[in-house]
């Protein structure tokens, strides 16, 4: 890592060049070729996917997004004469519209009688659109939004919702990034007092966050990437690239004030900090590969898009901080650290003010902060224990939102299930699988939570059929979920009883139902590979069995306090509303595997920082309340700073009106909280004290026989090997022998 830093500041002006053209062509690229997501939750082997395999092959015209138009009248029915030939108008304008397949309406059409509600004040059309969702340009879709929006007048309504039409949905564009570094800034301003230095991470981040996104634009052409993944990859990007670099500018300050030439400081700070910002950076980018194992298209997209954004952020700050930082020499100091270094000379900097009284604070009372920690962490994961897993639709969308109000005036007048409705499909083989689709009909009628079905359709060669359920509960309901598993385990089965018919449940509820089903399945495998390897680089990097334990105990700690957090936020609905989040609704089926991975990989980032002080510690003195209590107190000012940026971060991107997006920003936000001002600087320190030399206690037979990953900086590699040779020595005489060696 000198080596590299030297090379950096060297040839700082072709370092910064490199980034420039590697940003600005990733950029150029990105735009040239246009995005291509897609939000493919079809698992292969799945029932619904079976079924919607079924359906194209025999109806390839429902391969199109099929998206409603709804309107309602304040007074009078949508059967009066000025608003069927006002609608009649607007659907047929619609219909020319480029990429719209077709637009069936409720008006010159027996079957369209259904699209009106009992009380003839509510009526919808449905327009299909040529290509399934993802391929569906926004202009495309802001077409019809415009067409349909234009008939509206007082006394009528006119609301419009579908997947398509959700493209169309205005978010908070790139406030939450432009409020996130802002706050950054900031925050880095009054820890540092220099423009110069609290400038150069918000830089770096940028610089390597802006190449990433541009990167997941590419990586979408290639292979399934869903269409969070590039705000995803930016909220981790931003969060942990300025903090990366803060953790490593903070080192070359320290540099500075003890005297070192600015060259020198800053090799020095990439030579320590920076081996710990790799590590931290390998450990998040491990946590996120961990769910290619789940081997599901849509998450490997997701992973692959975030590990990028972590990889390039990381290079960033070990590469062109180094070279920026050499650009601004002693400015990195406020003028005031200047003036003082001149008049005094260097000094070494010893941790005072509240860090100091905190650390020793801990130390005196390690048993009740302990349990107070411990309390604090359980009432706050408290409610992940009602944690349901399902689909939030259109109906958790704010209130203010087109997609919302379609939903609602759907929901209000023909019933929830209509915003939902399940799809039967199956081979058909002779007229005894005829006969018997006769009869399903009427079974499934009469059947329990079903609220109406469409007629049997078949296929042009009447080798293919399905039926439409229209369930009497809302898509996201456990009741629809209920339903879906009595249609496969009871209703389905003793209809097909003697005959050749395998129906499949398809829709986009079971879609989605099965989803979780896969991932709930895997979710535990997924944890213990996340957590193992977690568990082995820190036992490779700190000698020791008790810091990996305790750091996947505290890992686990975080993440179910952050779940705790986003179901009384997202499920129960505890502020949604006021947050501009829409209504309560279930938590996202994918989230859980993202967030395990993005929290366990952060998390780990506080606990390389601050254990790796430790560690030098302990190297040098073999004393644990002194390695603790030195370590706490250097390192607690500069996670905590790093904590305030990354909430900040992580909170604005609330504002971007994504609900997916802000679940993830709330989650992380709680997680990094939770982490630094209650596991990494109360209980993390509390039980060191507690547990003392035994912190660092491995047997000889397998520290030998373990390969050596160092973060510690080279000078501590010394006294390691030293301190190798007494590790089975018991606790006290240890630590004497250590302060010997030391000595």
């Amino acid at each position: 890592m000198a080596a590299l830093a030297r090379w950096c500041v060297q040839r700082r002006l072709v370092v910064v060049v490199l980034w420039l053209l590697a940003f600005g062509g990733m950029i150029a690229a990105a735009a040239v070729t246009g995005s291509a997501y897609s939000n493919d939750y079809e698992v292969p082997g799945t029932e619904s996917g079976r079924a919607t395999q079924l359906l194209e092959d025999g109806f390839p015209g429902l391969g199109g997004d099929s998206d409603t138009v709804v309107w309602h009248t304040g007074s009078g029915t949508v059967h009066a004469a000025d608003v069927e030939q006002t609608m009649t108008r607007v659907l047929e304008k619609i219909t020319d519209l480029p990429g719209v397949a077709s637009v069936a309406g409720p008006y010159g059409d027996v079957q369209g009688t259904s699209r009106i509600s009992d009380d003839g004040r509510t009526a919808y059309a449905t327009v299909t659109f040529d290509d399934p969702a993802e391929e569906i340009t926004k202009s495309e879709a802001q077409a019809v939004v415009d067409a349909a929006k234009a008939a509206e007048s007082g006394g009528l309504q006119v609301e419009l919702g579908g997947s398509a039409i959700a493209l169309t949905e205005s978010s908070g564009g790139h406030l939450s990034e432009v409020v996130g570094v802002v706050v950054a800034a900031v925050v880095l301003f009054l820890a540092f007092g220099s423009l110069a230095a609290s400038l150069l991470p918000i830089a770096t981040a940028l610089v390597g966050v802006g190449t990433a996104y541009a990167g997941i634009v590419l990586l979408g052409h290639t292979m399934t990437v869903a269409d969070f993944a590039p705000m995803l990859g930016m909220l981790i990007g931003l969060g942990v690239g300025i903090d990366y670099a803060l953790f490593i500018v903070t080192r070359h300050r320290r540099g500075l004030k003890r005297g070192l030439p600015v060259a020198e400081a800053v090799t020095n700070a990439v030579a320590t900090t920076g081996r710990a910002v790799v590590f931290a950076g390998a450990t998040v980018c491990i946590a996120l590969l961990g769910m290619l194992i789940l081997r599901l298209n849509f998450l490997n997209g997701v992973a692959i898009a975030a590990s990028l954004t972590v990889v390039l952020t990381v290079a960033a700050s070990v590469t062109l901080l180094p070279a920026l930082l050499s650009f601004i020499g002693m400015r990195a100091l406020s003028r005031r650290e200047r003036r003082r270094l001149v008049d005094h000379g260097p000094e070494p900097e010893l941790p005072t003010g509240f860090a100091a009284h905190w650390s020793a604070f801990v130390e005196r009372h390690p048993k009740l902060l302990g349990t107070v920690a411990v309390v604090v962490i359980a009432v706050l994961a408290l409610p992940t224990f009602s944690l349901r897993l399902g689909t939030s639709d259109q109906g958790n969308d704010p209130k203010s939102a087109t997609t919302r109000q379609a939903y609602d005036l759907l929901a209000d007048g023909f019933g929830p299930g209509v915003n939902g409705p399940l799809t039967l499909v199956t081979r058909v083989d002779g007229a005894e699988d005829r006969l018997a689709l006769d009869n399903l009909d009427a079974t499934l009628r009469t059947a329990e939570g079903v609220a109406s079905v469409t007629p049997v359709t078949y296929d042009s060669l009447s080798r293919t059929a399905y039926f439409t359920v229209v369930p009497d509960s809302a898509p996201q309901s456990r009741r629809t979920s209920d339903l879906v598993d009595r249609l496969r385990t009871e209703v389905l089965p003793r209809a097909e009883a003697g005959t050749s018919l395998d129906v499949r449940v398809g829709g986009v509820t079971a879609s989605y139902d099965d989803f979780a089903g896969v991932i709930v399945g895997k979710l535990p495998l997924f944890v213990g590979v996340v957590i193992g390897l977690g568990c082995v680089l820190l036992l490779l990097a700190f000698r020791s069995l008790g810091i990996p334990l305790k750091a996947a105990v505290m890992n686990v700690a975080a993440v179910a306090a952050a779940f705790g957090i986003v179901v009384a936020v997202f499920q129960w609905g505890w502020g949604s509303e006021l947050l501009g989040l829409g209504r309560a609704g279930p938590i996202e089926p994918f989230l859980p595997v993202i967030m395990v991975s993005v929290l366990f990989g952060l998390s780990m980032d506080y606990q390389v920082f601050l254990v790796s002080r430790m560690y030098e510690e302990w190297l040098e003195t073999g004393d644990n309340r002194r390695a603790v209590r030195v370590g706490l107190a250097e390192t607690s000012r500069v996670i905590n700073s790093a904590a305030v940026i990354m909430i900040s971060v992580f909170l604005a991107f609330v504002l971007s009106g994504d609900r997916v997006i802000a679940m993830f920003g709330i989650a992380l936000a709680s997680a990094v909280a939770v982490d630094a001002f209650v596991l990494r600087t109360l209980l993390v320190p509390a039980l060191m004290h507690l547990l003392g030399g035994a912190n660092w206690w491995l047997p000889r037979w397998l520290d030998r026989g373990l390969p050596r990953i160092s973060i510690e900086p080279p000078e501590c590699r010394a006294a390691h090997e030293r301190l190798a040779d007494i590790t089975d020595v018991p606790e006290q005489g240890r630590e004497q022998n250590v302060r010997d060696i030391a000595g």
